[in-house]
């Protein structure tokens, strides 16, 4: 009979808040590494936290002449022009 199925142990989960916990997992190490964990997720904290990835917000900003991450509104555009 053939060996097909994955090896399930135990895995640390480390986040890079600082949070860790352990799970069962197929994943191949003994320690995995996430970004977001439920302890620091906006959806679970009520806090925003932006997530950079190679400096995207930035360029957004500067894409849409946006300040601060604060859009211009209509209204003042049309002052402006």
């Amino acid at each position: 009979m053939k060996n097909i199925h994955p090896n399930y142990h135990e895995v640390k989960v480390e986040c890079a808040c600082g949070n860790s916990f352990t799970t069962h997992s197929t994943y191949k190490d003994d320690v995995m590494k996430v970004d977001i964990c439920d302890k620091c997720h906006p959806f679970y904290t009520g806090n925003q936290k932006i997530v950079d990835a190679a400096g995207r917000v930035e360029k957004f900003n500067r894409k849409f002449n946006r300040e601060n991450g604060n859009a211009a509104t209509k209204t003042e555009d049309k002052k402006a022009a």
